[in-house]
């Protein structure tokens, strides 16, 4: 995916960091504007209406989980974290509150490079009622229809709520939480067992070999993720 007329916001308190990414970022003919603080990021995204932020959580004023949050009251954008945090409790508290991907410094750029290609695709597609196509099954959303080698595969309404929501966030990390409010709702979001019972109902429908799943990825302690290459 070309950079050309995508504009990014870049927001981190390190001037190496904001630097590094700017001149990548427009070597490849993207946009760049850049915050180094909570404030200026949300200010700058209204003003300037980015496609996607990449955004540290260590920030002085409002730290990154708070612009996350600000930017969710009034945007779908896709925002990537970067963070020195490399503990459980803080990727999840940040994908909770909206993010779609977090990065861990030190980071590749290449890498990063590539998660933000990622998120830009997904966001673009999002507006689509999708139809997915693997290499072992075929997912409808609008006729809420699985078919597996040419025959209609049967799903209970909370099975195919649950590959609903992680189908039309393909490729991005859905959290456990996410999926028990989402699916069971509010007072279930420490009911991770029901997802692992319901998980493995899915595989066993979907999946070419349950046991090694290549669509229906778990990530350990966080969530889980559809990624439709296999």
């Amino acid at each position: 995916m070309s950079g050309d007329g995508v504009r990014v916001l870049v927001v981190d308190d390190e001037p190496q960091i904001v630097r590094a990414l700017t001149t990548n970022l427009r070597e490849r003919g993207y946009e760049v504007d850049a915050a180094g603080t909570g404030e200026d990021a949300l200010r700058i995204a209204a003003d300037r209406r980015p496609d996607i932020v990449v955004l540290d959580l260590g920030l002085p004023g409002i730290d990154g989980i708070e612009v996350v949050r600000g930017l969710r009251a009034w945007t779908s954008l896709p925002v990537i974290v970067l963070s020195v945090r490399d503990g459980e409790r803080d990727k999840v508290a940040a994908l909770d509150a909206g993010a779609d991907d977090y990065v861990t410094k030190p980071f590749g750029m290449d890498e990063l490079l590539a998660r933000l290609r990622a998120a830009l695709r997904r966001a673009l597609a999002s507006s689509e009622v999708p139809v997915v196509e693997t290499a072992h099954f075929r997912i409808d959303l609008a006729d809420r229809q699985v078919v597996v080698d040419g025959s209609e595969v049967r799903m209970t309404p909370t099975e195919w709520h649950l590959v609903e929501v992680l189908v039309r966030n393909q490729g991005r990390l859905v959290t456990q939480r996410e999926l028990l409010q989402e699916v069971w709702g509010p007072q279930y979001e420490v009911e991770t067992n029901y997802l692992r019972v319901y998980m493995a109902r899915i595989r066993a429908k979907l999946e070419p070999d349950s046991a090694r799943a290549r669509y229906f990825v778990t990530e350990p302690g966080l969530g889980y993720r559809f990624v439709s290459g296999g």
